[in-house]
């Protein structure tokens, strides 16, 4: 089956309509999780995992299974991946190995930038491409605005990302060539996101 714009377009459409206002909590739960990693506090790490978790959690059996399974088959092993993704951000919550707080060096600046052009940029650019409400990809509940966020809440680590959490978000960054090819092309933010965070994460790393 190919991708198509109109494809893509209907099932944001649809989807935006059904699970209206689940849209508000997304958006509510991404200001809480951008402020608790600039906001070091002893539970940072907990919540901002656990918000990542139920973000990615939701994108694989609401969007992926539910609603772009039945018109495009190799959703369902996307939302596999998203599923995956979930459950080791949600088994980071119970062993926390992430810690989050706002340095002001280059990298938290990026973060933040990444984190708001997935919640603000993806609306915005769609707007004017002709992609609007309800036929936008909405934050945190489809798979490309969350993965930018999640590189966002990354580059706002103070500690090392641990390798195996980085392989599935840069995939799916790197797979948005795809939509980027029929038209959404606010996926481009996603891939530079997942690229560019990707390479500044490991450089980081490997000189902590």
């Amino acid at each position: 089956m190919v991708l198509t714009l109109d494809m893509l377009l209907s099932t944001f459409e649809k989807y935006n309509l059904d699970i209206w206002p689940i849209q508000i909590l997304a958006y509510l739960l991404g200001i809480a999780a951008l402020f608790f990693a600039i906001k070091r506090t002893q539970y940072s790490g907990r919540i901002v995992t656990g918000i990542l978790a139920f973000l990615w959690l939701w994108t694989a059996v609401g969007f992926f299974f539910l609603y772009f399974g039945p018109v495009y088959n190799l959703a369902y092993a996307f939302g596999g991946l998203f599923l995956i993704q979930g459950i080791l951000f949600l088994a980071d919550v119970v062993r926390p190995r992430f810690s989050f707080g706002f340095k002001g060096d280059v990298y938290s600046i990026i973060g933040i930038l990444f984190s708001v052009y997935a919640m603000i940029g993806y609306p915005v650019v769609g707007y004017f491409l002709g992609h609007k409400y309800p036929q936008s990809p909405p934050f945190g509940l489809t798979p490309c605005p969350t993965a930018a966020f999640t590189f966002g809440l990354f580059l706002l680590t103070d500690k090392k990302v641990p390798k195996l959490f980085l392989l599935i978000p840069l995939l799916w960054a790197l797979s948005g060539v795809m939509p980027v090819s029929v038209g959404i092309l606010e996926d481009i933010g996603m891939i530079v996101s997942g690229v560019l965070g990707t390479a500044l994460i490991l450089y980081r790393d490997r000189n902590e």
